[in-house]
């Protein structure tokens, strides 16, 4: 079987080599949870293409995030390396953020264009906007960008059309701060956004990136992080009423519709063969909404928490060809996307502490993974607590557990943001396999075997968390509303006057 699976990897790397570069496509949902699609189980939800993706691809079980929250999540994607390091905590970065994620990390963007990739960025970015618009996608490695710089509730949605005819945003969002901005680059080119259009802008917006580069014979890479399904939801006329889960549906919907139209781009030009298209979420679902809030199906908990619902994502890998069609319970992370891409592009990694690996294995021949660990953050992470959870194989301890805002209004009481700070010595301890719900914390009397479990974990705890240095928070900085991006910088008074 060895050298079977030896003979495969070889053939598919010198069909890499001979072959033109591989493009790469990155897929980012918002707010998604473990049982939000289709092909993951929902009854109820109209993904067909991210479903014909996993069909056709490789369906991953056991793949996780970093952080329960947007931003760390975003950045430890991006860089390879635990948001602690980057300084992208504790919490979200906001419009008026002084920090971002800093300019000595080095993105996936920016380890592909030494070799020659065309790259742009369409949507979420949330890694800041800064003094001069310092931190945004076009001073990280992308050449081009369209998008909302952070979240779409982070500016007043009350008076604002989320859905066709003219269905008002649901909720009040963030007030006292300006309007909702669309950027193309580093300028302004509509506030507020037009949410019932941003979709089709950004359809438009890939179908020329990806044609020009085509032509062009360029290899590619396109990050999509999306909007959808992130409180308010919103939806364009495709997709209005058209699902069976209302607001949340819909909204679902249309960021499904767009991935089809990406897909149906990257057939016409030809280049469907030639590049991965990876899709994955950020953070679990936000619970707090209820029915418009998404579903973590049997995983506990949700968003802002280190619980399973928090950090276990959907995900799937698809390239025709090259991805056999299968499921595969290797342990994986959103941080393994950079090494992963690098290692395709022939690119060479970044000289800085990573915590990613390469992919390709499991990928390719759904081989065994190469990480054995995943380490569990919480929202605010800090040198005094250190690592909430660890999962080791198939065995999870949490150290301290705690519920969230985002998780409340759940039966679950663990979930509550009533539920405060517990530290747990020795750690609850549960069988990911056995028990994905982390129902049944594991009893250690009298089990030989599982003590020998928690002294490795503790080991391992141990290890990472004296090799760990945190970098300066960047959100810790504080914010000022003369960086909130504004298309009118000098009109008064502000923030009401910031429209174009």
């Amino acid at each position: 079987m060895e050298n079977i699976r030896f003979y495969l990897l070889t053939t598919f790397l010198f069909h890499t080599c001979s072959a033109s570069t591989p493009n790469f496509v990155l897929l980012f949902a918002d707010d998604l949870g473990f049982g939000d699609l289709g092909c993951y189980g929902h009854p109820s939800s109209l993904t067909r293409n991210l479903d014909r993706l996993a069909a056709g691809g490789l369906r991953f079980t056991d793949f996780y995030c970093t952080s329960p929250v947007c931003s760390p999540s975003r950045a430890a994607l991006l860089t390879g390396r635990y948001q602690t390091r980057s300084g992208i905590y504790p919490g979200v970065l906001y419009p008026g953020s002084r920090g971002g994620l800093p300019l000595n990390e080095t993105t996936i963007a920016e380890v592909l264009k030494p070799v020659g990739y065309a790259t742009a960025a369409m949507g979420k970015w949330h890694l800041g906007v800064g003094a001069n618009r310092k931190f945004l996608p076009t001073k990280q490695g992308f050449d081009q960008y369209l998008g909302i710089p952070y979240s779409h509730d982070m500016g007043p949605c009350q008076n604002l059309t989320c859905f066709p005819p003219d269905v008002k945003c649901f909720g009040l969002c963030d007030v006292k701060t300006v309007t909702v901005p669309l950027m193309h680059n580093e300028v302004i080119k509509q506030q507020p956004v037009d949410f019932i259009d941003l979709e089709r802008a950004y359809r438009h917006f890939a179908t020329s990136f990806i044609t020009e580069s085509a032509k062009k014979n360029q290899p590619f890479f396109l990050y999509y992080p999306s909007h959808h399904t992130h409180y308010p939801q919103y939806a364009g006329p495709e997709a209005t009423g058209r699902s069976l889960r209302g607001p949340f549906g819909d909204a679902l919907l249309e960021f499904d519709n767009t991935i089809g139209n990406l897909m149906t781009t990257l057939e016409n030009t030809g280049v469907i063969n030639n590049t991965l298209v990876f899709f994955t979420s950020d953070n679990g679902p936000e619970l707090m909404r209820m029915s418009r809030g998404g579903n973590a199906g049997p995983l506990k908990c949700g968003k802002g928490t280190t619980y399973e619902g928090g950090m276990r994502e959907p995900a799937v890998a698809y390239w025709p060809g090259t991805i056999m069609p299968g499921v595969t319970h290797a342990m994986a992370s959103t941080l393994d996307i950079l090494p992963t891409i690098a290692s395709l592009a022939g690119a060479k990694l970044p000289q800085v502490m990573l915590d990613g690996f390469d992919m390709t294995e499991i990928l390719v021949n759904q081989g065994k993974s190469k990480r054995e660990v995943m380490m569990f953050y919480p929202t605010d992470p800090s040198k005094e607590f250190g690592l909430f959870a660890l999962r080791l194989g198939k065995y999870k301890a949490h150290f301290y557990t705690r519920g969230a805002t985002h998780s409340d209004t759940t039966p679950d009481q663990d979930c509550s943001v009533f539920a405060a700070l517990k530290a747990h010595d020795p750690p609850l301890i549960f069988d990911l396999e056995a028990d994905p719900s982390e129902r049944y914390s594991l009893p250690l009397m009298g089990k030989p075997d599982l003590q020998a479990v928690l002294e490795r974990i503790m080991k391992v705890k141990g290890q990472f968390e004296a090799s760990m240095v945190f970098g300066e928070s960047q959100i810790s900085k504080g914010s000022d509303p003369n960086l909130e991006p504004c298309c009118n910088p000098l009109c008064s008074p502000k923030p009401s006057c910031c429209k174009c």
